[in-house]
């Protein structure tokens, strides 16, 4: 006999249909048989050692996180509820160019220190990979939910080149093509970049464009965080267009934004650009959050010659008065490109976390208030933080319009990602709650996505993506990675006052045919492993 049915659910299958009624068996952590209107057809209903009432919820697909920042927290913590309670059951890690391997021991601190705002320090974590390969199998000893894995551009230039603004040479181009077959044979599933982050965004459209055949020729694709979120915006989504087009290598833009003032109201310019490209043959996805501020860390924003050279450079220029204040001009007048071309405005710059409690005072509030309540310039106050706390505070960037969130939401290849952040006193909420807040405020509330469509941008849509043959879809032979959800009720439990509560309306989580949420309570399932590129 089977090992369960969901007996009476409304099935949203994943593909964009309407929902129907059934009764789901699942078995050895697969979806053995799908029965429709089982009861009102008086056929013969199917048994299992366990039954589960799922009247007046709906059954999918579970939620595939196409952008986040768990590389150590799927280590560090789990329990995971994070993204567990939302119905995620795969995350997409390795983005924005900066992750944990490939790495050598020199690489793999360098990289610790300049990403300890997304993630952490480490210090608690036992970093016994170097090689992508050797990081998937740390995830297979047993994770909350799976977890697919992109080659890190950035991670593979500071391996291959260093922290320097200068091209490659050849033979270091050729060490980076290496180091990205490798990854790919390991089991990547493609290769993001950080293009507003040292150091990948040092690289030029040619060498960027060499990795990229790389990739393709392993059936992965490119996830760039491309060169400016704000005043060359569109033409920074059109070089990535460009680039792909060059390379023939699929793209994915990630968290793909139109922010700042400059962009308020432009967001038909970028999908006209995209539809474009997408008539003309290109194969382009994109995923977004469903919120209006960004989140980074406040290092970020520096110019990029001001960090050159790795984080110790980074604190050495900021130590000293001079150089600080040519880095203070460049963000408030010129607009750094670290602040994608505009000048930083101190007001829209929350600190949401800090590595050194002692600095808790900043957390939740603009870089401005703390200046005005200490009777200081706001880059003072931002200096000293950096300093003080060594390059880890995280951010939230209050720069969005909701009208450009809404429209890039509807477009025809959008896709579901959090870019969640899980560290700091305060993260943002999309870290708890991106999923189901997708399902209650833009679906049921505001109508702006129907029920079915949204599903399928959180399910086959990104699963198609990543190709895999076997998830994203409500289907017979399907691996039981599932989600059932009250479409009534279903919220975002975060806000940003209160970023870390937990979402409503999601009671049952299945990941391998195997209760992670169970009843709206964590259990102890360890199901999760790393899921990797599907050969051509």
């Amino acid at each position: 006999m089977e090992e369960l049915v969901i007996r009476d659910a409304d099935v949203v299958d994943g593909s964009g249909d309407h929902a129907y009624r059934a009764d789901v068996v699942v078995d050895g952590g697969r979806i053995v048989s799908i029965v429709k209107e089982a009861a009102d057809a008086g056929c013969q209903r199917p048994k299992a050692r366990r039954e589960l009432d799922a009247e007046g919820l709906v059954l999918a697909p579970g939620f595939i996180d196409m952008h986040a920042h768990s590389d150590l927290a799927l280590l560090r913590d789990p329990d995971h509820s994070a993204k567990a309670a939302q119905g995620v059951t795969l995350e997409v890690l390795g983005q924005d160019g900066l992750s944990y391997a490939p790495v050598d021991d020199r690489t793999l601190g360098e990289v610790r220190r300049a990403i300890a705002g997304w993630n952490g320090s480490g210090d608690d974590i036992d970093f016994d990979w170097r090689s992508v390969g050797e990081y998937l199998d740390r995830l297979d000893r047993g994770i909350a939910v799976n977890a697919a894995y992109l080659i890190p551009q950035g991670t593979v230039r500071a391996l291959a080149v260093g922290w320097e603004d200068r091209a490659a040479t050849p033979e270091e181009l050729d060490r980076m093509r290496q180091l990205v077959a490798e990854g790919m044979e390991q089991g990547a599933v493609g290769m993001s970049s950080g293009l507003t982050y040292t150091p990948g965004m040092y690289a030029e459209d040619a060498e960027l464009t060499e990795l990229c055949r790389v990739v393709a020729s392993y059936g992965g694709y490119y996830c760039p965080h491309h060169r400016s979120y704000g005043a060359g915006a569109l033409e920074a989504y059109e070089e990535m267009v460009a680039l792909t087009r060059e390379a023939d290598c699929p793209l994915h833009l990630a968290h793909a934004t139109m922010n700042f003032g400059v962009n308020k109201g432009r967001a038909p310019e970028l999908l006209s650009l995209l539809d474009d490209a997408l008539d003309a043959g290109a194969d382009i996805t994109l995923d977004t959050y469903p919120y209006t501020p960004g989140c980074t860390t406040l290092v970020a924003l520096l110019p990029s010659w001001a960090s050159e050279g790795g984080p110790e450079e980074i604190l050495r220029r900021l130590a000293d008065d001079g150089t600080a204040e040519r880095i203070r001009h460049h963000l408030e007048v010129t607009g750094s490109d670290g602040c994608h071309g505009v000048p930083v405005e101190w007001e829209t710059i929350e600190i949401s976390g800090v590595g050194d409690p002692a600095l808790g005072e900043y957390v939740g509030r603009t870089v401005l208030e703390s200046a005005r309540a200490r009777g200081e310039s706001p880059w003072v106050v931002a200096r000293e933080l950096l300093l003080k706390d060594r390059l880890a505070p995280t951010i939230l960037q209050h720069v969005g319009h909701e009208e450009n969130v809404r429209a890039i939401m509807r477009h025809r290849v959008h896709t579901g990602g959090s870019d969640g952040i899980l560290q700091g006193a305060k993260p943002h909420p999309r870290a708890y709650g991106t999923f189901p807040h997708y399902l209650g405020h833009y679906v049921r509330e505001l109508g702006v996505l129907s029920l079915e469509e949204c599903v399928a941008r959180l399910t086959s849509r990104p699963a198609a993506r990543l190709r895999l043959a076997d998830r994203g879809l409500v289907r017979e032979g399907h691996k039981a990675d599932l989600v059932l959800f009250d479409p009534r009720t279903v919220a975002a439990g975060s806000t940003f006052a209160e970023p870390r509560t937990l979402p409503t309306g999601i009671p049952h989580v299945l990941v391998d045919g195997r209760f992670v949420i169970e009843d709206g309570r964590r259990t102890d399932v360890l199901a999760g492993r790393a899921v990797r590129r599907t050969p051509r």
